[in-house]
């Protein structure tokens, strides 16, 4: 798992260098949200032999299609961010630092995972 923190003002684009830096197992797909639409991102992993899964933004002219079928399960990442934002500390943030803000992000994601297991 790899948490890291970046200015609320900042494009996704600066979060997709850090999480890729990691010797991450070989994908067929990467399937990310609208955010991540830009040709580096995509041409990045068209270079690791993936499938890029981006909706494309609404202004640009030429434009490649996105398999719904496998887009949709984005939605499996976005609920683990909504359990996880049931934590009110990390909703709203209340550690003064980031350590101590992406230590509870651990320890909320451990907590995910054990519930997991025992179900």
């Amino acid at each position: 798992m790899r948490t890291g923190i970046t200015p609320g003002q900042d494009s996704d684009y600066t979060g997709y260098d850090l999480v890729m830096a990691d010797n991450l197992p070989q994908s067929a797909v990467l399937v990310a949200d609208g955010g991540y639409d830009s040709d580096k991102i995509r041409e990045d992993i068209e270079s690791r032999n993936a499938l890029p899964m981006i909706p494309m933004r609404k202004n640009l002219k030429v434009r490649k299609a996105v398999d719904m079928t496998i887009y949709t399960l984005r939605n499996v990442v976005e609920r683990c961010f909504n359990k996880l934002k049931n934590s009110r500390r990390l909703a709203t943030r209340y550690d003064k630092t980031a350590d101590s803000f992406l230590g509870f992000i651990d320890i909320a994601c451990i907590r995910l995972w054990l519930r997991h297991l025992a179900t």
